[in-house]
């Protein structure tokens, strides 16, 4: 029974092993879409973001993250809700994209 109990933990380390590693490929690969950021505000676990876009201002939402009025972001597409509305911020958002990530590329 020990050498079973042995023998899974093995594998098991040996199987996160295998998965850690990111390539720098990863590492590299930039978000398509960019803009000013014109409002930002942190409520529950998001940051509701208001972005400037060749098409006008959108809303996004991120896990909670440090941004500032006029720093310059990316991010990747996401899933668009319509009528979002926040409890938290007591609004509803007539547009808001749902974005994993935002990346900082410039400080205001």
């Amino acid at each position: 029974m020990k050498t079973i109990f042995t023998l899974l933990a093995v594998f098991a380390f040996t199987g996160a092993a295998v998965v850690v590693p990111q390539s720098s490929a990863f590492a590299a690969t930039e978000f398509a879409n960019k803009g000013k950021v014109l409002e930002t505000m942190n409520a529950s676990i998001y940051t509701y973001i208001q972005v400037s876009t060749d098409k006008g201002p959108v809303w996004l939402a991120a896990s909670q993250t440090s941004v500032a009025k006029g720093d310059t972001i990316s991010y990747p597409d996401g899933n668009v809700m319509t009528n979002f509305p926040s409890k938290s911020l007591n609004r509803t958002f007539d547009k808001l994209i749902m974005v994993d990530k935002i990346k900082v590329e410039k400080k205001k």
